[in-house]
């Protein structure tokens, strides 16, 4: 039996061996001296794993230790890059395609520490009052501390209806607060739709999947056919956490006729890459507005620093989150994967996105509703007092006067009133500048 296992480490060895020589061409001296390197700490790594197997105290098998070791390789690197094994790999393929089971949130390691990026819209973790910033400090009262983000991401999955606890540190909250929560089968719908005051048309992308290009013409269609006339129209952006880069060009493409659209650099010649924006002829060209914030993260900061670049939008909201690395997923033959960071965005100008985020042309942050109510909103007015005298309305309505739900929806969202704002200005401008 121990034959055997020596026998496995040192094929192991060599194969690793044989790995890192065929990827050290090039200058004969300086690959020399990797080469004796590598060797050395391979034969180093081949002696702790012989160790391990023959005096541990209980038997581990080979392929947890060889694994062990490879997430501990990814761990080093930085937060996104990671091993997967089938099992996770597949859970990545049906999120892209919108469909996973779990509680909704967007999570990332910072400073070491288990945290929301974004909770996912509709979802579980989303109506239990998850935010963006959210430190996860424990899972089911486990400390997350050094956990891998797959580590979390497993075990904030689970079959649909069973609960999970999830510990919570909040920035300006003085304890932490346990969020329990039913897990569900999570199907995002990463586009919708809706027209405020008639003419100004407002589209909401939550996150980026296959079909989100596609669903964004659809929605402009909507919006362009429902609005009368369309005045313009806000793009939000807000807790998106990115996914798809080549949806994340295709949603950018929608609204450029030409100019870069995003440039990805890395070490490898090969991950340079350029994106700009084609001329399709039915480019919309009517006013745009952009709403980010702290959990605008990855292809979502894509998008609104590619149209604050191209001078094609306004950006308006909060800085978004700083995600602007690119993760390449290398399929392995038993069904496992590897994501690894490879590369980073830059925006046309650029700037890099990583670390950095987009910071918006106007800042407009987020007030929490008891505190953004406007006193006028609750004075009295003429239109109060009973019997007053109704103003006479000529073709048709006259005045546009904003729906309760609409009044009350953008008493609850301060940012989505100043983009909306920022419309109807646009217009009154449009007009001052003609008479």
């Amino acid at each position: 039996m121990k034959t055997v296992t020596h026998k496995k480490s040192l094929i192991l060895l060599c194969l690793f061996t044989c790995i890192i020589l065929l990827g050290l061409q090039g200058d004969s001296k300086v690959s020399a001296a990797l080469d004796r390197n590598v060797y050395k700490n391979l034969k180093i790594f081949n002696e702790i794993l012989d160790m391990v197997q023959k005096n541990y105290v209980e038997e581990v098998p080979t392929k947890a230790l060889i694994e062990g070791a490879i997430n501990g390789m990814m761990k080093s690197l930085d937060p996104h890059s990671t091993y997967m094994t089938a099992e996770m790999y597949k859970d990545l393929e049906a999120e892209t395609r919108g469909s996973f089971g779990g509680i909704g949130i967007e999570i990332t390691i910072k400073k070491d520490i288990l945290t929301v990026v974004s909770p996912i819209e509709d979802t579980p973790a989303f109506r239990a009052g998850v935010k963006s910033g959210d430190q996860i400090i424990m899972i089911d009262g486990k400390s997350t501390k050094d956990i891998t983000l797959m580590e979390a991401v497993k075990r904030l999955r689970g079959p649909k209806d069973s609960k999970v606890t999830i510990t919570i540190m909040r920035e300006n909250v003085l304890k932490p607060r346990d969020f329990t929560i039913t897990r569900a089968i999570i199907k995002v719908k990463s586009v919708r739709w809706k027209i405020y005051d008639e003419h100004i048309g407002y589209i909401r992308i939550s996150a980026f999947q296959e079909r989100t290009g596609d669903d964004l013409k659809k929605a402009m269609h909507e919006v362009d056919t429902k609005a009368s006339p369309l005045k313009g129209v806000i793009l939000d952006l807000r807790n998106n956490p990115g996914g798809l880069l080549n949806q994340a060009v295709t949603v950018s493409d929608v609204f450029l006729k030409s100019g870069v659209i995003v440039t990805t650099r890395g070490r490898v010649k090969g991950m340079e890459s350029k994106a700009v924006a084609r001329d399709n002829g039915d480019e919309p060209v009517y006013p745009l507005v952009v709403i980010v914030n702290e959990g605008t993260a990855s292809a979502a900061e894509i998008v609104s620093g590619a149209l604050q670049d191209n001078e094609r939008a306004l950006v308006i909201g909060a800085h978004t989150f700083g995600k602007g690395s690119v993760q390449t997923v290398i399929p392995l033959e038993d069904g496992s994967a590897l994501k690894l960071t490879t590369a980073k965005y830059y925006t046309p100008s650029g700037r890099s996105i990583q670390a950095e985020g987009i910071k918006p042309d106007i800042v407009v942050r987020y007030v929490k509703p008891h505190e953004d109510r406007d006193s006028a909103e609750d004075s009295l007015r003429e239109r109060d007092l009973k019997g007053h005298i109704k103003p006479k309305r000529e073709n048709g309505p006259g005045i546009d006067e904003p729906s309760k739900s609409e009044n009350n929806e953008l008493l609850q969202d301060n940012q989505l009133k100043s983009a909306i704002d920022i419309i109807k200005s646009w217009e009154i401008m449009k007009k001052n500048l003609k008479s």
